[in-house]
């Protein structure tokens, strides 16, 4: 492919950063790093021409910047987003929140709720206008379980998969049915609270972020997982601002 038929996405969240190349149509290919390990771009400046970037990471945006041929395209919500933003602190809106909210207005329709379970768990919404009002952050999954570890003499740290049974056999079965059957209590009832704003009774739910899927499979209350939401909201910015 031409560089100029190519853009470079990237989100650099509290733990990952992912870099993607697009195309105005589609996301052709991803790399993920850790956002603290961030020491080069993982493709030549040959292959594209335009950069967007959406950082919560101060540290890893100045990298960044450093590192990028090119100067990029930094998401808020003061740039032209194709969704309207109706918040009273738009400089508190994490950029991953705002593509989250760009994709799901553009691929699912509004109103929608965006659960991202990210190194925090956070529930954004996008009213029937397409505006961006707000939302819910709570702790993220793997964050409970590391306090776990970290603040008790004999839990060990575990890894977060599906428990075997409700009665955990062992500490790490006890350890994995209290994070992810609990939690998924918790996305419920966060999930059911919103849906009693009568504005929210009809809204979508669509789920991304590295735990969607474990979480998402048994909660009919998430009606799509799409691990590409955030950068899809970012290839859509890019296109609103060419």
């Amino acid at each position: 492919m031409k560089k100029r038929n190519l853009a470079l996405l990237i989100n650099a969240n509290n733990t990952n950063t992912s870099f993607a190349l697009t195309t105005k149509n589609r996301i052709v290919r991803t790399v993920k790093t850790p956002t603290a390990a961030i020491c080069d771009i993982p493709f030549s400046a040959d292959d594209y021409r335009e950069v967007v970037l959406a950082s919560v990471v101060p540290a890893a945006t100045k990298k960044l910047l450093r590192l990028l041929p090119v100067q990029p395209l930094m998401v808020d919500a003061f740039i032209e987003l194709g969704i309207g933003i109706n918040y009273p602190r738009k400089r508190q809106i994490g950029a991953d929140r705002l593509a989250n909210a760009v994709a799901v207005a553009h691929l699912y329709g509004a109103p929608a709720i965006v659960v991202d379970f990210g190194t925090a768990l956070t529930f954004d919404i996008v009213n029937a206008r397409r505006e961006y009002v707000g939302g819910v952050i709570a702790p993220g999954l793997a964050s409970v379980t590391e306090y776990l570890y970290q603040r008790t003499a004999l839990l060990p740290r575990i890894r977060i998969a599906e428990p075997r049974s409700i009665i955990g056999k062992s500490t790490v079965g006890a350890m994995q049915a209290g994070a992810v059957i609990g939690y998924r209590g918790l996305v419920k009832e966060i999930l059911a609270a919103l849906r009693r704003e009568r504005s929210l009774q009809d809204a979508v739910v669509v789920a991304t972020g590295g735990y969607a899927r474990l979480i998402a499979k048994k909660l009919p209350e998430i009606q799509h997982v799409n691990p590409m939401l955030t950068l899809e909201g970012l290839r859509f910015i890019y296109l609103h601002n060419r």
